[in-house]
């Protein structure tokens, strides 16, 4: 530990470790994988950064964007730790030869590179041939389809592990509920793994919910809330990029600095957004959730939602950009019911079976790997919906796409038939958990407790007391709960008579919120699981 203490000093500058830091980078050290979710701003990246100094090997860092890639190279280059250096497509080909030359010649002891960047098989044979002793995945709630923003190329991951010599692995979130967490460990294969659990609370945002009937008086509200909280700095998050763009001329028109920020948008101008407002040239952005991660301003005061989020996960890390220099930060969700609809349409509309029998049949007549142009030719189906299925399809594993871009399913050893069984499987599991998630998110909106009790209990934490800091206890709606009292403790097993096995996530006078293995998050009243005798106890977890 005075070691670890002593480097992180003096190679890093940093005088102070929190104690999930040294906790985590103890294990790293001790030879376990690890798993530490922790609050951003919490310096994960130290949990890496400092225990590669001890390694002789080259540590790997699996981050999704080239942004985030950016910036942790340059926190780096700003401290006396070795070089760092990145592969990603952004780079110039006289860049990319350096980077490979400063890995052969040993002088880079830092990798970072996205996911797609290991489905390449040069790539991963190239890597294999260094000395590659520590195994980086960051935002690795990507790998999780129980997660808000999971992408398949995370799946990949854990065969490239053992591909490697089988290093160390750290897996590092910000956000990730249980099921995510138990995900990330089996997707990615962590070995002995410990896993290091910062808390959730964030007592400084003050949470609030506006509840709308009529979405017109809505909108009205929500222009009116970001002209009063302006010129301070926050986001607007939206459901569409129509509404970015809509809400960021109507709040121009009134004299606010903002710009819209969608998927939609060049790259270039994406980034020329985010700079400003990093730099303080705007003072909101009107985004959709495709802004955020990796933003990293700690004067952000407020964060607006002009509609519900497909997910708690989603909301909290989103709400997460506000007050990151420990002051006061407003939170308000503008909530709609009908807007829920539009987010399960969004989140939990997959390919019809029959679509997916049909993609998986054409495949099945073409031993050699087949180009999607090719394939959409030989189905009867619209392109977007052909899409859809071999996107599914790889998502579940059931494909597998080339470095070339073709597709093929020599290397899951499936059968057609047994190829679409799969991915209609997947595509349920993934209905039932975003369904899941989003009859959550209404619960957060629907409440009259405590917000933050809610929010904590979602992802495992009890808060006994309420808040304080949200409309609910000002309101004076919001109760002391008493857990204890209840014949459910949290954490313990449970067995409902139709959803199975599942564990106790938060107690509340009148209710409890259990995780399912199989459907998820459901909140049940307790009468009712008294009257009907619901759930069975089957003993508890632990802390």
């Amino acid at each position: 530990m005075s070691e670890l203490r002593r480097l992180a000093k003096e190679v890093f500058g940093w005088s102070r470790l929190r104690e999930e830091q040294l906790r985590a980078m103890e294990l790293v050290m001790a030879g376990h994988d690890v798993l530490a979710v922790l609050p951003t701003g919490a310096g994960k990246s130290a949990i890496y950064q400092v225990p590669a100094l001890l390694h002789s090997g080259l540590t790997v860092v699996v981050s999704p964007l080239v942004a985030l890639q950016r910036d942790q190279i340059e926190a780096i280059e700003a401290s006396d730790a070795p070089k760092a250096v990145a592969l990603n497509s952004a780079q110039r080909a006289a860049e990319h030869r350096g980077s490979w030359e400063a890995l052969r010649a040993g002088t880079a002891k830092y990798l970072f590179l996205a996911p797609e960047q290991l489905a390449k098989p040069d790539v991963v044979r190239r890597l294999a041939e260094l000395d590659v002793s520590l195994f980086v995945i960051d935002e690795a709630h990507c790998v999780s389809a129980w997660g808000h923003d999971f992408r398949p190329d995370y799946r990949r991951l854990a065969p490239v592990v053992d591909l490697l010599g089988r290093p160390r692995v750290i897996a590092l979130t910000a956000t990730a509920a249980p099921p995510v967490r138990r995900d990330i460990v089996e997707r990615i294969g962590l070995r002995h793994h410990r896993a290091v659990i910062g808390g959730f609370d964030r007592p400084n945002l003050h949470l609030a919910v506006r509840r709308h009937d009529d979405d017109h008086r809505k909108r009205a509200d929500v222009l009116a809330e970001v002209k009063r909280l302006a010129p301070a700095c926050g986001l607007l998050y939206v459901a569409t990029r129509k509404e970015s763009e809509e809400y960021a001329r109507q709040l121009a028109e009134a004299g606010v600095r903002i710009a819209s920020y969608h998927a939609g948008m060049s790259a270039a101008d994406r980034d020329r957004v985010q700079r400003e407002f990093m730099d303080g040239e705007l003072d909101v952005v009107a985004a959709t959730s495709a802004f955020g991660m990796g933003i990293d301003k700690p004067d952000v005061r407020f964060v607006v939602h002009a509609s519900i989020t497909d997910s708690v996960d989603s909301y909290y890390q989103q709400i997460g950009r506000a007050g990151r220099d420990g002051e006061p930060a407003t939170i308000v969700l503008f909530y709609r019911p009908g807007d829920a609809g539009v987010q399960k349409f969004l989140t939990t509309h997959p390919p019809r079976a029959d679509a997916v029998e049909e993609v998986t049949d054409a495949l099945g007549e073409h031993p050699e790997p087949i180009g999607l142009a090719q394939l959409k030719g030989e189905v009867d189906l619209p392109p977007a919906t052909s899409t859809r299925v071999v996107n599914l399809l790889e998502e579940s594993g059931a494909v597998h796409t080339t470095e070339s871009g073709h597709i093929t399913t020599e290397d899951s050893g499936l059968t057609a038939e047994q190829a679409a069984t799969r991915a209609t499987e997947f595509a349920g599991a993934r209905q039932r958990a975003a369904r899941s998630r989003l009859l959550m998110m209404s619960g957060y909106a629907e409440t009259t407790g405590c917000r933050r009790q809610y929010l904590l209990g979602y992802f495992g934490e009890q808060l006994d007391e309420p808040c304080g800091n949200c409309d609910t206890c000002d309101a004076g709606t919001a109760r002391h709960r008493s857990p204890d009292d209840c014949e459910f403790p949290r954490h313990s097993h449970v067995r409902h008579r139709d959803w199975g096995h599942g564990v106790v996530m938060s107690v509340e006078e009148d209710r409890l919120t259990v995780l399912f293995d199989e459907e998820g998050y459901r909140t049940l009243s307790l009468a009712a699981v008294r009257e009907q005798d619901l759930l069975q106890s089957e003993g508890s977890t632990g802390s």
